[in-house]
């Protein structure tokens, strides 16, 4: 299991596997090749059908200005989002040829290949020395609460016992660029871009809070939070994937909220992002976090997980209880579709990332009330989460071709 800066990922939006991959894997490729005459993108399956509403095409015409984008409805067997990059020199001889995917949070790989495995012919090997091999031993979350409970450690000791204590310099970064999102997405207003013309409605909801009492004050500043991240991302502003660009918003909200109601210190708060990052890292490494390959589950539920983990963590949680909360933030998303209104990442994906940072915190005060036992574990939901992703037809998993979407064109 890899580092959990694969988890945290600071980037643009309004996608992390349709706009950062994308980006990523461009780089890569005119790296290898900058002095070509002509490039051309072939973007297929998920990358096609959404790759408009997530900007795809600008990300990439972006990194390569001169290179043409060719869009292809039909799937490659590897994953659903293919990428095939071509370049040809001055006298129009193929240079190179590259197939290559983007397989969520913005990781690339090549077939059959998981990304940051070493391959002497591979471009990600020979291009892209940053990416991390694995690091972590145990990949399940019952072996690592097992292994912590036999050495005494919290989870975030665990990370810190993997990752090094300049994880904690990474962490700081993530949480800053976090609060910068809350509060940028708090004072802008207008419209978002895209052709459904929808309102960013974060800024609103905070001055609304004002007329409830305590107790819906806080949903409605929870609200707000993930509003306002989840608005900038689809801006194309500056988020953290947690898993993903789409559902970047409820951990931050959850995190933000209780740092400003709490005044806890940010010590404890960067102890919880890295346990949300040890939740987030055992989905990806055992099931996946696109949702183009399980649906919105793998997003905004992954999310929800990691933010109950973390909130639960910050209010003295055991290791039980907070696994407990991870497992109930992703068992109540088991399911949940991907289906982008034309293909943008804001409906329904902004309002998902609002409701789970609800559900987070409800998580963790079911798990505090409990003793932390409990007959489902986090490792067999993920398991199951991973056979459901796979069992939605392909129209419900980020093609907007199905669902919410399918009465709705750009």
């Amino acid at each position: 299991m890899k580092s959990i800066r694969e988890i945290f990922r600071i980037g643009y939006g309004p996608s992390s596997s349709h706009t950062m991959g994308p980006r990523k894997a461009a780089e890569l490729f005119l790296a290898a090749h900058p002095n070509a005459a002509r490039y051309q993108a072939h973007l297929y399956g998920s990358l096609s059908a959404t790759g408009k509403g997530h900007l795809t095409d600008a990300a990439i015409i972006d990194v390569i200005p001169s290179v043409e984008i060719v869009w292809h409805e039909d799937f490659l067997p590897f994953h659903p989002n293919g990428m095939r990059f071509c370049a040809w020199d001055s006298q129009d001889n193929l240079l190179d040829d590259w197939t290559v995917y983007s397989v969520g949070g913005g990781a690339l790989a090549e077939e059959n290949q998981e990304p940051g495995t070493k391959n002497k012919d591979s471009l990600l090997s020979t291009l892209n020395s940053q990416l991390s091999t694995d690091i972590y031993p145990l990949t399940r979350l019952s072996e690592i609460k097992d292994y912590c409970e036999k050495m005494g450690w919290d989870y975030w000791e665990y990370v810190e016992h993997y990752e090094g204590k300049e994880i904690w310099d990474y962490l700081r970064e993530v949480w800053q660029v976090m609060r910068e999102a809350v509060e940028r997405g708090l004072d802008h207003e207008g419209v978002l871009p895209g052709p459904l013309h929808l309102r960013r409605k974060a800024a609103s909801y905070y001055i609304k809070v004002a007329a409830y009492r305590d107790n819906l004050r806080t949903r409605g500043l929870v609200f707000s939070y993930a509003l306002a991240v989840s608005e900038e991302n689809a801006s194309g502003g500056k988020i953290v994937t947690a898993p993903t660009c789409g559902s970047c918003g409820v951990l931050p909200a959850v995190l933000y909220h209780t740092w400003r109601s709490r005044d806890f210190s940010e010590t404890r708060i960067l102890h919880a992002l890295a346990t949300a990052g040890l939740i987030g890292n055992v989905v990806k490494e055992n099931a996946s976090i696109s949702g183009a390959e399980v649906g919105c589950q793998g997003e905004v539920g992954v999310a929800c997980a990691m933010a109950s983990a973390a909130v639960n963590q910050l209010f003295g949680g055991t290791l039980a209880q907070i696994e407990y909360a991870a497992e109930m933030g992703l068992e109540h998303h088991l399911g949940m579709t991907c289906d982008p209104v034309c293909g943008l990442v804001q409906i329904p994906c902004i309002e998902r990332n609002a409701f789970a940072a609800a559900r987070a915190l409800d998580s963790n005060t079911y798990a505090a009330f409990s003793d932390g036992s409990h007959r489902v574990s986090f490792d067999k939901v993920v398991e199951v989460m991973k056979e459901t992703g796979h069992d939605l037809p392909s129209l419900y998993k980020e093609t907007s071709q199905g669902g919410l979407a399918k009465d709705y064109k750009s």
